[in-house]
């Protein structure tokens, strides 16, 4: 169950910008931004911010993840909305916080007021400050299609904000993809205990991205983004897959 959230609007974001993102995609954090500052939101980067747990919690080392999430209260504790590229990663927070502290009475309560000042991009931008439209226009048209991360998906209710936002974007096209909402067998350290498994998945997303209209794929997680573009390479295909901030910045370039 989240929290009661308070409302994110006319308040400083801090962004959390995520493992994956920080070391391999650094400029979708610079499209959030540009986004976030195109509304002009104040937006601010805690330096201390590492990584907020999830591998050490999936693998079972909970003390490890603790101390993970100690690490991120630090960097987090004046924040007063968080941002994040990653609904994944704002699952842990929102979600699995609360269980690494049920035993603690005070910083649970912490955790459980960074859990509702919480919120994946997309979200933030449509639930939290009511915007459904950023009057952003592509370059050219391009036609575009959605894989729905998992944890975003079933853990936090997200799916229609980044479509809409991309639905309401000059010269986007959205179009379908079988089995948007089916994982693509990343699933974090599940790839790799599970190598055949996960490939089996993959090469079903592969199909279904291959059998689809669209050239490029959407999606709001950059470990899923990864995984599939990583299948499509060495597939030889043309298609590749995009992070939603990046495609957005993309239209705020084109509107300028």
């Amino acid at each position: 169950m989240n929290p009661e959230r308070p409302s994110p609007r006319g308040k400083p974001v801090s962004l959390f910008v995520t493992c994956i993102v920080d070391m391999i995609y650094p400029q979708t954090g610079m499209s959030v931004v540009k986004i976030l500052e195109h509304l002009n939101v104040e937006v601010d980067f805690p330096s201390a911010q590492t990584c907020c747990g999830q591998p050490a919690f999936n693998s079972g080392y909970r003390p490890e993840a603790r101390g993970v999430a100690l690490q991120f209260m630090r960097a987090f504790k004046d924040a007063q909305v968080i941002v994040t590229p990653s609904g994944s990663c704002a699952a842990m927070v929102r979600h699995e916080y609360a269980t690494l502290f049920a035993d603690d009475p005070v910083r649970l309560a912490e955790v459980q007021r960074l859990a509702s000042i919480t919120w994946e991009f997309t979200e933030f931008l449509v639930d939290g400050l009511g915007i459904t439209d950023l009057a952003l226009r592509l370059p050219q048209p391009q036609s575009f299609a959605f894989h729905d991360a998992c944890h975003g998906l079933r853990l936090l209710g997200l799916g229609n904000a980044a479509r809409t936002l991309l639905g309401n974007t000059e010269n986007a096209t959205v179009c379908d993809l079988t089995e948007c909402d089916v994982c693509c067998g990343f699933g974090g350290l599940f790839s790799v205990k599970m190598p055949n498994v996960s490939n089996a998945m993959l090469q079903t997303k592969i199909n279904h991205i291959e059998a689809s209209s669209a050239p490029t794929i959407v999606t709001g997680d950059a470990s899923c983004l990864t995984q599939m573009n990583g299948g499509l390479s060495r597939k030889g295909s043309d298609k590749r897959v995009r992070h939603i901030a990046d495609v957005l910045a993309e239209g705020l370039e084109g509107a300028e």
